[in-house]
């Protein structure tokens, strides 16, 4: 399942240029964050994004992106704050992430059930 809705470097790249160099290297935890962010949309949308993944118009698919790199990010910085300039810094970026990743679901919360399979 791990890199259905985004990739690993779009969630790097949001993380910031200060994100921890050992995390950003770790493919196992980069995966395992990367399954639990679309654990997370799944369950709290109530639709199978990842199942029904290849049917979706780009549009859906850029939102989806954008959600999951955002999930991913918040872990990235959360994993150690130490190399960001100040914790307002971090906690700055985390709350921007939150607000978008906050935003998109309700988008993906209200599209039709029509458009993709239930869970």
């Amino acid at each position: 399942m791990a890199w259905t809705l985004t990739t690993s470097g779009s969630a790097i790249r949001k993380a910031g240029e200060r994100a921890n160099s050992t995390i950003v290297a770790s493919g196992s935890a980069l995966a395992d964050w990367s399954n639990q962010s679309e654990g997370r949309i799944v369950a709290d949308s109530n639709k199978n994004w990842v199942s029904q993944y290849a049917t979706l118009s780009d549009d859906i698919k850029n939102i989806l992106s954008d959600t999951s790199s955002d999930l991913i990010a918040m872990k990235i910085i959360t994993y150690n704050m130490q190399d960001f300039t100040s914790r307002t810094e971090a906690q700055t970026m985390l709350d921007m992430l939150r607000d978008n990743a906050l935003g998109n679901m309700r988008v993906l919360k209200d599209m039709k059930s029509n458009e993709v399979q239930n869970v």
